[in-house]
């Protein structure tokens, strides 16, 4: 007798098919539905694919038992937060497309190329994450950063699971910056600011040299990189020359840093008696050529007659040494400015010894011989302020100039989409302030946001990137210094 599929026994009892549960379908007659003429052909092909007679499926299928737990392992994704209950079945897609993630260094002082690309990256989630760092310390050795930024990625995740975003795409995006987390050596060298950004497949990182316009974390479908603005590679540099009677070092310093020169300068009168041939008792005044090094020129030489020198007269010799060496190996192409650090007494004499037209006016006073390199820069930078300050008190300028004749704006409706169409010259950006919205460039159709949750993204942000893409400057200016009581304005090309 032929195996039963279904029907009615002796007995008069519903039996249901193989497989299915008896309530299924129950709610009318036997839970029985007809076929779909249209599918009919289509089952006919698969109970033939999987099936080796009837009622008997093929060994070789695969059969998950019923009772499998398909997120073994969840539980231990440390920022499942308040997630919700995944979908298995778009945890299985995301299993077979993981994507290898490799973590890369980004340079600290970033060219405009490279601002470019991160601004211009999107993906349906971009993770940015900005915090101060620590190069040592108590914060440095109770791994207060490494905390900080862990706490960050948990409040990622919280949010991104709050968006709908499915838990194990969450783990998978997140992952590897839960691997720097308890990266020792990731941690152990820091800079005063951390900027990380990440993506489903990137992970990319910045140590900046500065701390960030604020901490925060953005999620959007783009990178948020207007603190970037502070550290993109500038022109402005200078030179300081450190002097004494026994010391001469030159250094090259910008907005970031400063490093010691690879020149060969004479430490001594002694050491110039030796190059030139002079005795202690004799100096230069007069030359051939007016960059030719002095104490190699003919012309005559004033003495002392054999009484001991005047102490200026051998420091000017000296500085006279240094000066043509500077000259010949470093300044004769420059036009940058040559900051002096000496004893005060010093710095009047090598004056009137050098011949480099753009000295700075002030100069660092002391004796700077044995000074960390560090504690130096920072106070020649703080003396270059008004130096590195040039370009936006010349835009600050140029806004004021313009203001009355209708090339300046300082009212967000109008900058924003102006910055689409290339309109903006000079941009100005309150820092830490932050616009949220959308804006359809097609429609040129611009709407506010009150806050973050609303589906919009940070128009100051794209307004940074719009500016630059478009060959324009950028300033981030505390509220104070912007050209007007406003989040952000701009002077208008037309």
């Amino acid at each position: 007798m032929a195996k039963q599929i279904f029907g009615i026994d002796d007995n008069g009892v519903f039996h249901p098919g193989e497989g299915k549960p008896s309530g299924i379908n129950n709610e009318e007659g036997l839970g029985i539905q007809a076929t779909p003429p249209k599918k009919l052909e289509e089952y006919l092909q698969l109970t033939d694919k999987y099936m080796v007679g009837e009622g008997e499926l093929d060994p070789s299928v695969p059969i998950r038992h019923p009772n499998r737990k398909t997120s073994k392992g969840d539980n231990t994704f440390k920022a499942r937060g308040s997630t919700k209950e995944s979908n298995k079945s778009k945890n299985e897609t995301f299993d077979e497309e993981l994507i290898p993630v490799v973590v890369e260094e980004l340079p600290g002082i970033l060219s405009r190329e490279i601002f470019t690309e991160l601004a211009n990256y999107s993906a349906d989630c971009c993770v940015t994450i900005y915090l101060g760092s620590h190069k040592g310390g108590v914060e440095g050795n109770e791994n207060y950063d490494s905390i900080k930024f862990k706490n960050h990625l948990q409040e990622a995740a919280r949010r991104l699971a709050e968006k709908g975003h499915d838990e194990v795409f969450v783990k998978q995006l997140l992952e590897p910056g839960y691997d720097q987390v308890g990266n020792n050596d990731f941690w152990k060298v820091q800079t005063p600011g951390l900027a990380i950004f990440i993506a489903r497949g990137y992970f990319k990182f910045i140590k900046m040299p500065v701390v960030p316009i604020e901490e925060l974390l953005v999620i959007e479908p783009t990178f948020y990189v207007t603190p970037l603005v502070t550290i993109m590679t500038s022109k402005e540099y200078f030179y300081l020359l450190v002097l004494s009677k026994q010391c001469a070092k030159l250094f090259m310093a910008d907005a970031w840093g400063m490093e010691r020169v690879a020149v060969d300068l004479p430490q001594s009168i002694e050491a110039v008696n030796k190059i030139s041939g002079m005795d202690a008792t004799t100096f230069r005044s007069g030359s051939n050529s007016p960059r030719a090094p002095r104490f190699s020129q003919e012309g005559s030489y004033h003495g002392t007659g054999g009484r001991n020198p005047d102490g200026k007269d051998n420091l000017l010799v000296y500085f006279e040494a240094v000066d043509d060496i500077l000259w010949e190996q470093v300044l004769n192409k420059e036009n940058v400015p040559l900051l002096l650090a000496a004893v005060e007494y010093e710095i009047p004499i090598y004056r009137k010894a050098c011949d480099y037209h753009n000295i700075w006016p002030q100069a660092l006073t002391g004796n700077r011989e044995y000074q960390k390199t560090a504690e130096l820069y920072q106070e020649a930078k703080e003396m270059m302020k008004p130096y590195f300050e040039q370009k936006v008190t010349k835009a600050l300028q140029l806004y004021l100039n313009n203001s009355a004749n209708g090339k300046t704006s300082s009212i967000a409706a109008d900058v924003i989409p102006a910055t689409y169409y290339s309109q903006v010259s000079h941009l100005f950006v309150t820092r830490g302030e932050h616009i949220w919205g959308t804006f359809d460039e097609t429609a040129n159709e611009l709407n506010f946001h009150d806050t973050p949750n609303e589906g919009g993204k940070d128009l100051v942000d794209n307004a940074v990137v719009k500016t630059l893409s478009n060959g324009g400057e950028v300033f981030l200016l505390e509220r104070e210094k912007m050209p007007a009581d406003t989040q952000i304005a701009a002077v208008m090309r037309f």
